[in-house]
Formats: C-alpha cells, sequence, structure tokens
C-alpha cells in the first residue's frame, strides 16, 4: 500500500509539473498576441472540453501530461500564430516552460529544507586532537591525540575551523594554548606556529577531529581489538547519536540491555590522505560493562548539547538556490557514468517512480519535495537542450534566424553605412530559415526523441524486472 501511495504521489507530482511547464507557454503566448488554439490536460482521448474566445480548453483521458497547440506553430503566413512572430517573442516563448520548472524546483526544495531538522552541537568547551604530527610543534610542545585545546589566546575553540583561524591571527607571534588532558587542565603552552607550503597557511601539526570524542586506546585482546584503534571516533550507538559522555554511556546500556545479542557503532576514522571515512563495528551485548565499552578508552569534550534546528525561509532559499545553479556543473561530472552505463543513468518516467519509491524507502514521504524539485530542474534542462522538438530547438532556431536578420546590418555598421538601430531592428524582425529546411530538422529531432525515449523506457522496465535498485540507496 505504501509503495502504491507513493506510485501515485510521484504521478500527481509528475503531472503537476508538466501542466505548470505548459502554462507557462500558455501564458507566454498569450502575453504575445499569439492564438491558442487549444490548451489540454493530459493526452489522447477526450473526455470533454469547454470553448472561450479562440481557445478549446480539454480534459483528456491519460493523466501524464499536457499541452498547448498555438496556430501557425510552423506557418509564418498565419496571422496571430507562433512563425509569424520575430525571433525574440519566439524564444521568449520557447523558454517560458522550462523557467517555470526552475521556479517551481526552488519552491519545492526550499519547502524541503525548510521542513528538514537540521542537528546542531553546541556549548563544548575544545575541540579534540585526533593525532599529532611526528616532528611537528605540537609535539614539541607537548601535545598529544586525545587532548582538548580549550583556548588558543584566550578564546574558546568550538569548532573545527576555529583552531586554524586562530593559528593564523599574527602566525609569527607565539600562540598561549590550553589543554585538557583526562578531565584536567593543564597550565598553558606557548606554541610558536609553523608555515605548511603545501596548504599555504601556518599549522600546528595536528589533526582536530570532526566529533567531540575520540578512542584513546584499546586494550589487546578485548572484544573490539582490531576493529577500532585509538583516533578513531564514536558518532552513532545503536542508531542514537552521542555528544558527551553521559549519552554515549546511557546509549550503550540502553543498547545492551534491550535484549539483542550485538549491536552496532557508527565510527569515523581520519585516512592517511587527511579523509574522513565512516565505518560500522558490531558490538557484543556483554561487551558493555557500567556504561562503557570492555577495553576501550575514550576522551569526551565537555560541555557539549545536542539541539535541532530548522533553517529560515531564506537560509532554506539560498540552499535551494545553490542547489539549482550548481546542478547543471553536477550533471557534467556525471557524464562518464552516463557514457559507461547509460542504462543505469538515464531514467525515464517509470525509473523515476521507481527511484521515487526507494527514495521515500530512504529518506521518507518529505523528500518526494526534494524529488520533485531534482525532475522538475531535470525537465527544464532537458527542455533546454538545443534539440527540434524540443524548447531548446525551437530557441536555436529562432536565434539562427535573428542572427541571420541582423547579420547584414551588422556588417553595414562594420563598415560604416548602418546604424545600431538597424541592428536591433533586423534581429527582432529576423530571416527565415528555408521552411523545408526546418521541417526536415524537426522531423530528424523527433524521431531521435523516439528513439531515446523508446530505450530509456526499456531500460527502466529492465531495471525493474532484474530487481535492480539505484546505486546508494
Amino acid at each position: 500500500m505504501a509503495v502504491l501511495l507513493t506510485v501515485i504521489v510521484f504521478v500527481l507530482m509528475l503531472f503537476f509539473l508538466v501542466i505548470c511547464h505548459e502554462l507557462g507557454h500558455f501564458l507566454a503566448s498569450r502575453r504575445a498576441g499569439i492564438v491558442i488554439e487549444e490548451f489540454g490536460i493530459g493526452l489522447w482521448w477526450r473526455l470533454f472540453a469547454i470553448k472561450r474566445g479562440d481557445t478549446t480548453y480539454s480534459v483528456n483521458l491519460i493523466p501524464v501530461g499536457a499541452f498547448v497547440r498555438p496556430v501557425g506553430e510552423d506557418d509564418p503566413t498565419v496571422e496571430g500564430g507562433l512563425a509569424s512572430k520575430g525571433p525574440l517573442t519566439r524564444m521568449a516563448v520557447y523558454a517560458a516552460g522550462p523557467l517555470v520548472n526552475i521556479v517551481l524546483a526552488l519552491v519545492f526544495i526550499t519547502a524541503f529544507f525548510m521542513g528538514v531538522t537540521t542537528t546542531q552541537i553546541s556549548g563544548n568547551q575544545g575541540v579534540i586532537v585526533h593525532s599529532v604530527a611526528a616532528g611537528s610543534v605540537a609535539e614539541q610542545a607537548g601535545l598529544q591525540a586525545g587532548d582538548v585545546i580549550v583556548t588558543v589566546d584566550g578564546a574558546l575553540m568550538a569548532d573545527l575551523g576555529d583552531v586554524g583561524d586562530a593559528v593564523n591571527v599574527d602566525p609569527q607571534v607565539p600562540k598561549s594554548i590550553v589543554i585538557q588532558r583526562e578531565g584536567v587542565k593543564l597550565p598553558p603552552v606557548s606554541v610558536l606556529p609553523e608555515y605548511n607550503q603545501e596548504r599555504d597557511r601556518y599549522v600546528l601539526g595536528v589533526s582536530i577531529s570532526s566529533w567531540l570524542d575520540t578512542v584513546t586506546g584499546v586494550e589487546a585482546g578485548s572484544p573490539l581489538a582490531g576493529s577500532v584503534q585509538p583516533g578513531d571516533t564514536v558518532l552513532q550507538v545503536d542508531g542514537e547519536w552521542v555528544y558527551d559522555r553521559e549519552s554515549f554511556s546511557q546509549a550503550l546500556e540502553a543498547a545492551s540491555s534491550g535484549g539483542e545479542e550485538e549491536f552496532t557503532l557508527l565510527m569515523e576514522r581520519i585516512k592517511e590522505d587527511g579523509t574522513l571515512e565512516d565505518f560500522e563495528v558490531t558490538v557484543a551485548a556483554g561487551s558493555v560493562s557500567g556504561g562503557a565499552l570492555a577495553g576501550v578508552g575514550v576522551q569526551w569534550v565537555e560541555g557539549a548539547a545536542l539541539t535541532e534546528e530548522r533553517r529560515s525561509a531564506w537560509e532554506a532559499l539560498g540552499e535551494s538556490w545553490d542547489f539549482v545553479i550548481h546542478l547543471p556543473s553536477l550533471i557534467k561530472e556525471s557524464l562518464p557514468l552516463v557514457r559507461d552505463n547509460p542504462g543505469s543513468a538515464l531514467v525515464g518516467p517509470v525509473g523515476a517512480a521507481q527511484l521515487t519509491v526507494e527514495v521515500v524507502k530512504v529518506g521518507g514521504m518529505a523528500s518526494v519535495l526534494f524529488l520533485g524539485g531534482f525532475i522538475s530542474i531535470s525537465l527544464a534542462l532537458f527542455n533546454f537542450l538545443p534539440i527540434p522538438p524540443l524548447d531548446g530547438g525551437g530557441i536555436l532556431i529562432a536565434a539562427s534566424e535573428g542572427l541571420r536578420g541582423g547579420a547584414r546590418p551588422f556588417l553595414d555598421v562594420l563598415r560604416r553605412r548602418g546604424s545600431v538601430k538597424a541592428v536591433i531592428a533586423g534581429l527582432r524582425r529576423g530571416q527565415r530559415l528555408p521552411q523545408q529546411a526546418v521541417r526536415f530538422v524537426y522531423l530528424v529531432g523527433t524521431v531521435l526523441m523516439i528513439m531515446l525515449f523508446v530505450g530509456v523506457f526499456y531500460a527502466d522496465i529492465a531495471r525493474i524486472i532484474s530487481g535492480e535498485g539505484f546505486a546508494g540507496l
């Protein structure tokens, strides 16, 4: 039932996006004085229709699309027709549909970000040292893995970037650093930062943990020896986030006394190249004693609290805009995947429905908003492709005719025989491409689109029959 509901939600969402796309074309056409013969919701067999003025508004049987049918779409001799308008007007009409999808993408993704709560750590009195580089100024000053850097020159260190920022303020001056070791604050130590040419920054020679704890020791022969090592950090205990000694102890007690023989720890490790790696460790319930892991020492930063926050409308809009403007570059980076495995990288409506079901299973029904925004911007980018009969193809032909119309006046300007006004008039008026050539290009483009849709539909069905899902879900 949940899968059926998700599919229904997807169909309605896609239907809504396509209707809004065509409504953009419709409103832009009306604004430009183009006569619309029919604005239809749904495809194929007409269920009912009403006529208002020159336009028939129809509702059709198959709820998977919509269409706008202007008069004179490919005949410039028809008065009030699309083809009779100048290049700039036609470009605006063609672009209106994809632009509506971009706006909808911003709305959907903004709503998603506004609804998602983010977990924040606050109140922590310092940051923890994951490791100390051999021969570094930090090692010479006596800093050790597991130490908590509380202050640098009196400023509290509460975030990963705080240490780097503090070190690079007057870096030639020794820094007074207060550390806490095994719960005890030590006297301040003076450390002169050293310049790292590769990073073009001054550094202490320490790696700061991305979390608020670190494993300081693992006894040989203990249950987790070989699975956990000093420098690892604990993120979750049996799915529960831990952020201080008390929450860690309570989560261990709850996991070990829940009736299961084992539970999992979500850990984080800094690899040799400096990147972070998350991994899970299976722990026997009997390995917990007194709210601690047998044979494992863990150092915590004191004072941390876990809070949940929601983004404001402006923050959510900013993140949504950042996602939308960077999506084309993400698609560009994924082109090798399309080339190597097009069946998995390209999806049609059937594949998008399958993807929606899988995303909802992982992220809940709220994730439909984000997926709806992603599909909307994908529709916009696809329709902007310069291939007839897509909107981008119409824009390309209109732009070509505009450039043809402005080319001769522009040459006259270069010869000092014309004016800029004549160039602008030529761009607006354009010079028609041979209609036979335009029809041929549209025919070839339509055949290519049909072949693409058939191929993608076949890949979607084959993926479902084989039981294959989407990577990462």
